[in-house]
């Protein structure tokens, strides 16, 4: 996703606690794997390539593809939400 505009949500919240459960970010991640490209390869065990974990400076993250956005805004929504009601830090581009 280099070069694209994404999301990060950080797997801490605003007050600088880290957020359990440890595995959230590959939970969320799970959840959103059915939004794809069209035409996308990958079976239903692979992550979307809208919505990937990551490892960023020892913390876990979930990278979110702005194109989600505009291909599902449900689902934008979703994680959008998700991040806010668990007052998550974000990083990347505004969320609203």
């Amino acid at each position: 996703m280099t070069g694209q505009l994404q999301l990060i949500i950080h797997g801490t919240t605003n007050e600088g606690q880290r957020f359990r459960p440890s595995d959230w970010a590959e939970r969320l991640a799970g959840v959103m794997s059915q939004f794809r490209p069209a035409g996308a390869a990958g079976g239903h065990l692979t992550y979307s390539p809208y919505v990937v974990p990551r490892l960023i400076d020892g913390v876990r993250c979930v990278v979110v593809d702005a194109r989600l956005r505009e291909l599902e805004p449900l689902a934008w929504k979703f994680v959008v939400g998700f991040a806010q009601d668990n007052n998550l830090k974000t990083s990347g581009m505004p969320t609203d």
